[in-house]
């Protein structure tokens, strides 16, 4: 249900990163209602900054742009403007940078001691791997994600199917320590320095098996448990016409379900006896290639199975439930024409959007945005000159 009021409507977020973890971080505030800023380089320094494609974190929606260099004195010092009238501030630089840029915690709290200041990085503001770069898939190995999950034919551990370092151990991660700072400034009257790094989300991710091998000294890995594929009842099959369903058939109850549906009687009392999984698993792929995959879909999911399609992305954004919750919304590009994105679909956003018309590529709300933080006229003709904003 749509709210009348964004839950982050007069809350002003600057974001210095262009892709990764805190794109993703400020991509869900700017859907719950803030008003999100990114700030890049100017386009002489673009080059050294990630473009990501027209389509990518919402095309824009909902944000706004501004381009400074903040090498140049007069940069940093309009940044600075910016973040004194701000509640946030978003950064992914490598731990250290802002500091010799001049923008860095101890000199944004020197202009507005409330601010949230938002550091994320691949492994932490400390520690012997801080100054590691990394992407998602390095987070994932470190955290243990990787060896827990099915390996591939060749027994390494697979290539995941999403960023889920980046969303999940990261954006979300950061989004959540931002959210909970600003509810206790609230009370406190106080700013924070959050240090999000994504190895640590995926740790927080990992907990279940970290918490086990701790407590018990176990190797979790792939079908150690029931989660990562021990049992019959959590895995995926292959139907007659080559598509595949996920089955998490957990609790007894829905185990005994699906036996039946599937005509596996003969294995009602079996769901945890490890020693015949192998023939439980023959009996169930045996079962669900008789029929095709949707056939299966109509009859079991409804019937308490737990049961559910594999989707290819091209199948999913056409699915009846998803289109009904308006998980889709529309954008319309100049060069591109209109095309369907991923909509607000985090609880408690809005989800009737109206049609997003992006910007231009060299688009931007600098001057707007210095106005709004009482930058003067004369100030900003200035800085236009010297090249140091666009």
């Amino acid at each position: 249900m749509a709210e009348s009021q964004p839950m982050l409507a007069g809350t002003t977020v600057l974001d210095l990163a262009s892709v990764g973890p805190a794109a993703r971080c400020t991509r869900i505030l700017a859907d719950y209602g803030a008003d999100v800023v990114k700030v890049g380089p100017v386009a002489k320094k673009a080059g050294k900054q990630i473009r990501p494609p027209f389509f990518s974190y919402g095309a824009g929606r909902g944000l706004r742009r501004v381009q400074i260099d903040l090498k140049a004195p007069e940069g940093r010092d309009a940044l600075l403007a910016l973040a004194a009238k701000a509640d946030v501030f978003v950064e992914s630089f490598r731990p250290g940078v802002v500091d010799r840029l001049g923008i860095g915690y101890d000199a944004v709290r020197a202009v507005n001691p409330g601010i949230v200041y938002c550091s994320t990085s691949g492994y932490g503001q400390s520690g012997p791997y801080s100054q590691w770069a990394g992407h998602d898939i390095n987070y994932l190995a470190l955290g243990g994600f990787l060896a827990c999950s099915t390996p591939r034919g060749d027994g390494g551990p697979p290539i995941p199917g999403a960023t889920v370092a980046d969303s999940a151990a990261g954006g979300m991660h950061a989004a959540i320590a931002i959210l909970s700072a600003l509810n206790a400034r609230h009370t406190t009257g106080e700013g924070a320095h959050l240090d999000v790094s994504v190895a640590d989300g995926v740790l927080q991710l990992m907990s279940l098996h970290v918490d086990e091998h701790l407590a018990t000294g176990a190797e979790p890995g792939p079908g150690s448990n029931i989660l990562t594929g021990r049992l019959a009842c959590y895995d995926v099959y292959e139907a007659a016409d080559g598509k595949w369903l996920s089955v998490g058939a957990i609790e007894p109850a829905f185990y005994a379900n699906l036996c039946r549906a599937l005509g596996c009687e003969q294995w009602l009392e079996h769901q945890n006896d490890d020693a015949v999984q192998d023939g439980i698993r023959a009996d169930f792929a045996a079962a669900f290639r008789t029929r095709d995959r949707d056939a299966w879909v109509t009859e079991l999911a409804p019937a308490n199975t737990c049961v559910a399609p594999v989707y290819e992305v091209s199948e999913l954004v056409d699915d009846p439930h998803l289109v009904a919750r308006g998980a889709f919304a529309e954008a319309k590009d100049a060069e591109h024409g209109t095309f369907r994105q991923t909509g607000a679909v985090l609880a408690g956003a809005a989800r009737e959007l109206p049609v997003h018309e992006v910007a231009a590529a060299d688009h931007t709300d600098t001057d707007a945005v210095l106005r709004e933080a009482g930058v003067s006229d004369e100030t900003i003709q200035s800085l236009h000159a010297a090249g140091v904003v666009e």
